[in-house]
């Protein structure tokens, strides 16, 4: 919790300028993106203030809700780039119901290890539900290649994260990549990011979302 009563995350503040580097390279002008799970709302406040034109659609689970809205009501409209805006975020159970969209491209930071195995696919599908023609997913965080952890480091976290809830845990990336390729979803590429994470960038099928 930072002074001013609303959530923080140190992972945030370390991790935005990266993630920042990635998505100026990625994002296309004026995209509509939907972040799933903004939790502090400090990549949602950050990603508006240095991408010109971006549209951010912040979202997190109805229990996460009071303090991701009062970040963006508080810092949402300061500073942002030109043409950027942030919106009044939106409540977003993966699982459930999605946004109406389409989005240019679809963000999540650290939520795959905390969300119950079972809701992954969800997220991969909710993802290719609501993006437009040859949109993107970007996913950040940690990762398992097999039975291969990327550093010790990771290892230890995911034993911790099983600890605490045998449905958590750190995913395996080539599980993912399979279900993802299942869907319409291709990987383009596979970063190394700071912290042992990595940040996976799909890009879907031409046909991309219609409904």
């Amino acid at each position: 919790m930072h002074h001013d009563g609303l959530p923080f995350s140190p992972a945030c503040l370390r991790n935005q300028e990266p993630i920042l580097t990635l998505l100026r390279r990625w994002l296309a002008p004026n995209a509509r993106v939907l972040e799933v799970g903004s939790g502090s709302g400090q990549h949602a406040i950050h990603m508006a203030r240095h991408l010109p034109g971006v549209r951010w659609q912040p979202s997190e689970r109805q229990d996460s809700m009071a303090g991701l809205a009062g970040r963006i009501a508080q810092e949402g409209q300061q500073g942002l780039a030109p043409g950027a805006q942030v919106a009044p975020p939106v409540v977003l159970d993966v699982t459930e119901d999605w946004p109406a969209g389409p989005f240019e491209a679809v963000f999540t930071a650290n939520t795959l290890h905390i969300m119950p195995a079972a809701a992954v696919p969800h997220l991969l599908a909710g993802s290719v539900q609501v993006l437009a023609a040859a949109g993107l997913l970007l996913i950040y965080g940690p990762f398992r290649y097999g039975d291969r952890h990327t550093a010790a480091s990771n290892g230890a976290f995911d034993a911790h994260l099983r600890q605490l809830d045998p449905a958590m845990g750190v995913r395996d990336a080539e599980e993912l990549l399979a279900e993802a390729a299942r869907l319409g979803l291709h990987l383009q590429v596979d970063a190394a990011m700071p912290a042992n994470n990595r940040l996976l960038v799909f890009q879907s099928s031409s046909e991309g979302r219609r409904r």
